[in-house]
C-alpha cells in the first residue's frame, strides 16, 4: 500500500470547522471547543485510523489566543486546510 499523505510533519494548517472535545482530550471538558474554524495549527504526527486503514488522521497542535500550541488533536483531512484565505473567511464568519 502506497503511503500518500495530504499534509506533512511541520505543515501549517487551519481547521475548517469548529472542533470540540469528544472525550479524547484529558483535562478538557467533553464538548468543549478545542479550536474554532480558521484557527492555525501545526501537524505533529500522521497515520491511519485503526478501524479504517485507508483513512488518514493527523495530530495537530492548534494555537490558542496567546499563540501557544495546545495538546495534539486528531483531525481528519477534510477538517483541515492550508488555504489561508479560506481560513481567514472562516474566522471572520465567527
Amino acid at each position: 500500500m502506497e503511503d500518500l499523505v495530504q499534509f506533512q510533519l511541520g505543515d501549517a494548517v487551519f481547521c475548517r470547522e469548529d472542533l470540540f472535545n469528544d472525550g479524547g482530550l484529558p483535562g478538557i471538558e467533553e464538548g468543549a471547543l478545542i479550536a474554532a474554524a480558521g484557527t492555525r495549527g501545526v501537524v505533529v504526527q500522521y497515520g491511519h485510523v485503526e478501524a479504517s486503514p485507508n483513512e488518514e488522521i493527523y495530530l495537530v497542535r492548534f494555537e490558542d489566543e496567546t499563540r501557544e500550541l495546545g495538546l495534539p488533536v486528531g483531525c481528519l483531512p477534510e477538517e483541515l486546510t492550508q488555504d489561508e484565505a479560506e481560513a481567514a473567511s472562516l474566522k471572520a464568519a465567527h
